[in-house]
């Protein structure tokens, strides 16, 4: 069922389609036009990743964009029922979703179908993290802050589509990407590392334009890689999940520890050129996996040279 933004006006509510993008201001050229002096220009934004996941992303406003009356910074995934606070406009978010519909069989019983079509296949997944965001988000304001996240989200999501990926998830200051493989791992694995690389230049180029508000602090980010099965519509996001997702964020978090850009596991690397991975292979423990785990650690520079 389609995502509703519901305008609340003294005399009668307004509502709002939210399709693949929503945008929300004062300037006449927005989706949804605010009548508001405490709007900015171009004050916010829903935008739908994968089939049922709304985000509302403010676009670096002047008084802020608000979610159940707490100011966001980052993209916020959107529940049915949120209420939205964009200067002095109030919006709630509907989205409803229903189950199918009761079918009758030849004896004329309904038959309430309530599972959900599960998918298994080979999936890439990526997960890119901006490393000590906690110690940016307290050095800058808030406003520049959001600007500049804004940037980099709109820009990675950009990216992943280019790359013929699809993002999965907005996990704070992460990105969750994945790419369906079947059978075509040989595909799948170099489109997910030139993303990485490709995420790697977005954010110098970021670092570059806000030089001066980031204050001699800079955006970087580690990059986790895998292969593997995972499972999509287990639950109502439509996420992928499974053991080669979990793995994926766990090869990201230990890219700090290893001292390396990317982390990639074997059942990815193996399917890159061999002069790129070879006598960089490493075995690690994991947390959460009882045996240990064959990785290879790039750095930007290793990869785009393979690229």
């Amino acid at each position: 069922m389609p995502a509703t933004l519901v305008l609340a006006l003294k005399e009668e509510k307004k509502e709002f389609p939210c399709g693949t993008i929503l945008t929300i201001g004062r300037d006449k050229n927005n989706d949804v036009v605010l009548v508001d002096l405490k709007a900015s220009r171009n004050h916010a934004m829903v935008r739908c990743l994968g089939d049922d996941d709304y985000y509302l992303i403010d676009g670096g406003s002047s008084n802020g964009s608000y979610v159940n009356a707490k100011r966001i910074s980052l993209p916020t995934l959107l529940q049915n029922g949120d209420k939205i606070t964009l200067g002095s406009s109030h919006f709630a978010f509907i989205h409803e979703k229903a189950l199918k519909q009761p079918e009758a069989d030849e004896a004329g019983t309904a038959t309430v179908l309530i599972k959900r079509q599960v998918e298994v296949s080979n999936f890439v997944i990526l997960v890119a993290d901006i490393r000590g965001f906690t110690t940016l988000s307290e050095t800058i304001a808030i406003e520049s802050l959001t600007e500049i996240m804004n940037a980099w989200f709109h820009a990675v999501t950009d990216c992943i589509q280019k790359c013929l990926g699809t993002v999965d998830k907005f996990l704070g200051d992460c990105v969750y990407a994945r790419w369906e493989a079947g059978s075509n791992m040989t595909g799948a694995v170099p489109a997910a590392l030139k993303a990485a690389c490709m995420l790697n230049s977005i954010s110098n180029d970021i670092n570059e334009k806000y030089k001066s508000t980031l204050q001699g602090t800079k955006l970087k980010i580690g990059v986790g890689i895998n292969a593997g099965i995972a499972a999509v519509g287990v639950d109502k996001s439509d996420t992928a999940i499974g053991d080669a997702v979990n793995l994926t964020f766990r090869l990201e978090s230990y890219s700090k520890e290893m001292g390396k850009d990317i982390i990639i596991g074997k059942d990815a690397y193996q399917h890159l050129p061999e002069s790129l991975w070879q006598e960089k292979e490493k075995t690690i423990t994991v947390k959460g996996k009882t045996e240990p785990v064959e990785v290879c650690g790039l750095t930007f520079s290793e990869a785009e040279k393979s690229l």
